[in-house]
């Protein structure tokens, strides 16, 4: 095990995202409706991005068809690695991306339904 020592500025000690300021995420994503209808992402910001899609805040193919469900995710360390990520998984068939989802997440529950009670 490794244990690592960061030294913070004060402008970060007490932020709400304080584990983001330490070690920066990239994250593969697919948003879902009610039909099931899928779109695969990547982002520097997840918890943004899930708002911006749920509040219809971008314009598209996510606003168009209603996808506010967060249904799945998985983080990378570097940018290049995420979208590398993302590309793969968006040529994918469907199906594959259906048992991606299903083995983390059965019911297709929104896995952002509190983030922004």
């Amino acid at each position: 095990m490794f244990i690592y020592s960061v030294i913070l500025s004060p402008d970060v000690i007490g932020t709400k995202n304080l584990l983001l300021e330490v070690m920066k995420t990239y994250s593969v994503y697919l948003m879902a409706n009610r039909s099931r209808t899928l779109y695969t992402g990547v982002t520097g910001n997840l918890h943004r991005r899930v708002y911006q899609h749920k509040h219809n805040l971008i314009k598209g193919f996510t606003s168009k068809y209603q996808l506010k469900k967060l249904v799945y995710y998985e983080c990378c360390y570097s940018p290049q690695t995420a979208i590398a990520r993302e590309k793969q998984v968006k040529g994918w068939l469907r199906q594959k991306k259906i048992a991606l989802v299903e083995s983390v997440n059965p019911e297709w529950k929104d896995l952002a339904e509190n983030w922004f009670d």
